[in-house]
């Protein structure tokens, strides 16, 4: 696989994910993924575009945030990860990862779905990193349900809490450390625009998370604080095979969008880099949609 900047053919660089049926305990692991999923650790080249930055991602430890550390990394920030205790093993391979590229590595275990463990999250960043610049809020909870009628109270509980109510916490306790220039950066979802039916209560999370990007952006660019949003389409990750999808979905996962495969992880990453860089410094309240062509308006 050849690096970011080579010119390639989109529809063959990645081939179309073919899984078969199969299933992982929820939140699921990138070194159970089969096929592996591609981060990036043997194609992303950094070209010094966050050099000295210092950020917080969480959900680095596998899927889109795993790529977005290494590419962070290697663009030369320095990074924070959280993840779920039973992510250990995939948590612990991408600081390694990150320490290769020469920058700092922070792992902090964590269920962010509460007030008190997101502003843990800010604290031990902060004193790890020795200070905060880039808040990207990737962390995210999505499970299938085929009916409304089977969305338990507690699964709408953990998913608003995880998907939503997080980042309301994370950002108010980030604020104190985030000077002019920072960025933070929202994960999204196609979800927000074309939501699946089985997808009800992550679908409506998604949708929060654009309004939220909007508005909070509006006021926080008075600070010199940039907030924007990414909405991944159908991406290979571990979020998939652990409930995300109903496992007969699997083996034609990604095929319906106008691309016609599903998306890697290392796919995102770039997206995310531009948005922390000082490259978009005229970019806020933005969605930016990498999703094989799925429609996002």
């Amino acid at each position: 696989m050849s690096d970011q900047y080579s010119m390639q053919d989109p529809r063959t660089q990645y081939p179309q994910v073919s899984p078969g049926e199969q299933t992982q305990p929820e939140p699921g692991l990138d070194a159970e993924l089969q096929p592996p999923a591609d981060h990036g650790e043997d194609s992303y080249r950094g070209s010094g575009r966050l050099e000295g930055r210092k950020a917080l991602i969480t959900g680095g430890d596998s899927g889109i945030g795993a790529a977005v550390a290494i590419a962070f990394a290697r663009e030369g920030a320095d990074v924070a990860i959280t993840y779920l205790p039973a992510e250990a093993e995939d948590a612990r391979r991408i600081a390694s990862l990150i320490e290769q590229a020469g920058r700092t590595a922070v792992t902090i275990e964590a269920d962010i779905s509460t007030s008190a463990e997101c502003d843990r999250v800010i604290r031990e960043a902060v004193e790890g990193l020795g200070g905060l610049d880039v808040l990207v809020n990737n962390a995210g909870r999505q499970i299938w349900t085929p009916s409304i009628e089977d969305i338990s109270d507690e699964q709408l509980d953990r998913t608003m809490k995880t998907n939503i109510y997080a980042m309301f916490w994370l950002v108010r306790a980030a604020l104190p450390h985030l000077e002019p220039g920072s960025s933070i950066i929202n994960t999204t979802s196609i979800q927000a625009y074309q939501p699946s039916p089985t997808l009800l209560d992550y679908a409506t999370t998604k949708g929060a998370i654009n309004t939220f990007t909007k508005g909070l952006a509006q006021q926080l660019i008075e600070k010199g604080i940039r907030v924007n949003a990414v909405a991944p389409g159908p991406i290979w990750t571990p979020l998939q095979p652990s409930f995300g999808q109903p496992k007969e979905k699997l083996a034609s996962f990604g095929e319906g969008v106008p691309m016609g495969r599903a998306g890697q992880p290392a796919e995102l990453a770039p997206a995310y880099v531009f948005l922390a860089s000082q490259e978009s410094s005229y970019v806020v309240g933005a969605t930016l949609p990498v999703t094989g062509g799925g429609i996002t308006a």
